[in-house]
């Protein structure tokens, strides 16, 4: 394990998890919703990456599911979340209570989302544990301090910024969530 090795799985999953281009939906669901459990969001969503670190692709099997249908259904939502952006339009309904969109859809499939997990199961086929393990850890706290930070962020954009900053990200997950479901569906279809 070098430090090499821990900055390259860091930035990989940094690009992946894409927090900072989040932040307009986060904000959205945070005030749908009520709040956000923060702490709670960011140890779920650490969980689910550990998790798959170990026993991903094995869980995945188990239930049936290989990757490539995971990653279509991940791209799916994603598409949806960034329809919701751009357009107005409201999909994921909040009803008041924090705790009900902390898991889905911020911890997963936002944070962890399938995208995110393939990541880890692909770096995983690259780097020992450690260095995959300690980038996990380091995005997650990068994580908790985005989230924790929301408020701040929207009073230093404003309304007229958040709007902007959230029109442009909505058209960043369509156009992921659109690379994922063609990188993936391809192997899908016989």
């Amino acid at each position: 394990m070098t430090i090499d090795e821990i900055l390259t799985v860091s930035f990989t999953l940094f690009a992946v998890i894409d927090i900072l281009g989040s932040i307009p939906l986060l904000l959205s669901l945070k005030k749908k919703m009520g709040g956000i459990n923060e702490l709670k969001a960011s140890l779920i969503s650490g969980g689910l990456m550990i998790f798959f670190l170990f026993v991903g692709e094995k869980f995945l099997g188990v239930l049936g599911v290989d990757v490539k249908s995971f990653a279509v259904g991940g791209s799916i939502v994603i598409f949806i979340l960034g329809l919701e952006m751009v357009l107005g339009i409201e999909f994921f309904k909040g009803d008041g209570d924090a705790k009900s969109g902390t898991v889905v859809p911020i911890a997963f499939p936002l944070i962890a989302g399938s995208g995110t997990l393939t990541t880890i199961i692909s770096l995983r086929a690259n780097y020992s544990e450690w260095p995959v393990l300690i980038g996990i850890l380091v995005n997650v706290i990068f994580v908790y301090l985005v989230l924790h930070s929301l408020d701040i962020i929207a009073k230093i954009l404003r309304p007229e910024g958040m709007l902007a900053v959230r029109k442009f990200f909505g058209v960043v997950l369509l156009a992921i969530a659109v690379k994922i479901f063609a990188s993936n569906v391809g192997g899908l279809i016989k």
